[in-house]
């Protein structure tokens, strides 16, 4: 059965567009979070009103959790191989199609997966497309061991690029630390604006502690922005961005 009128009406509509991608037979990648768990209910409703033969891998306990309580065939991503597609959600798209992930945390899972994909598609509404990465907070999967010094060391590197003097907090949930599914702990960066994220992104991969950031440069093919009225706009890298575009409801 699809999802009821009270979800997003923005999300729903991304999803719908991205899972039309979808051809029996493919090997998926599942996203994780909220625009990717609607995604993963409505892909279970079409695979189970089609009869569609899908393989699937998901990037988090909690997406393989929901798929197969809804019936999809989840396997490890080393049991299926390449995959054809990825459908994920995203905290920040920019022009470039770079994104920021790592919200739910999964971040080192879904970029695993999306590097394994022929084609990564992201799904979102009109707020998380900006046009300068860094409003969201970079999250930073980092080692337990030695959490202090690869902060210090993160530290180091934001002063190097003039990004000093910002916040590096772990995340909690209530009072205990947040850790993936890879027992590993969570730095976010609030940097308000990310100028050059190349540069992070090398800087923050040659600190020995850190294990994976959230910067997706140059993995997405695709975006599809759900609009509130149902409709979607797919942008392109490069594409210029227009936020009336984007939040005009149909007629």
């Amino acid at each position: 059965m699809s999802q009821s009128s009270q979800v997003d009406p923005a999300k729903l509509a991304a999803a719908r567009a991205a899972i039309a991608l979808v051809e029996d037979g493919m090997k998926l990648g599942l996203g994780t979070g909220s625009t990717a768990s609607v995604m993963v209910r409505e892909l279970a409703a079409r695979v189970a009103a089609e009869g569609l033969n899908l393989r699937c891998a998901a990037t988090s306990a909690a997406t393989a959790e929901l798929a197969e309580s809804l019936g999809l065939r989840i396997e490890t991503l080393d049991e299926i191989g390449w995959l054809d597609l990825t459908i994920d959600g995203a905290d920040e798209v920019d022009p470039q199609l770079h994104l920021i992930k790592g919200g739910g945390a999964a971040h080192l899972r879904e970029k695993v997966v999306a590097a394994a994909s022929d084609r990564m598609v992201v799904i979102a509404d009109p707020s998380k497309v900006v046009e300068t990465l860094g409003a969201f907070p970079l999250p930073v999967e980092v080692l337990a061991f030695g959490f202090e010094t690869t902060r210090k060391l993160i530290r180091r590197a934001l002063d190097t690029l003039e990004l000093g003097e910002r916040d590096v907090l772990q995340r909690l949930k209530g009072s205990d630390p947040v850790v993936t599914d890879e027992g590993n702990l969570i730095l976010d960066l609030h940097l308000m604006q990310i100028p050059d994220p190349v540069a992070l992104a090398r800087a923050l991969s040659a600190i020995p502690g850190v294990v994976e950031h959230g910067l997706f440069l140059g993995m997405c093919n695709l975006a599809i922005i759900g609009r509130e009225d149902g409709t979607v706009v797919e942008l392109a890298r490069d594409a210029e961005i227009d936020a009336d575009m984007l939040a005009h409801e149909g007629e």
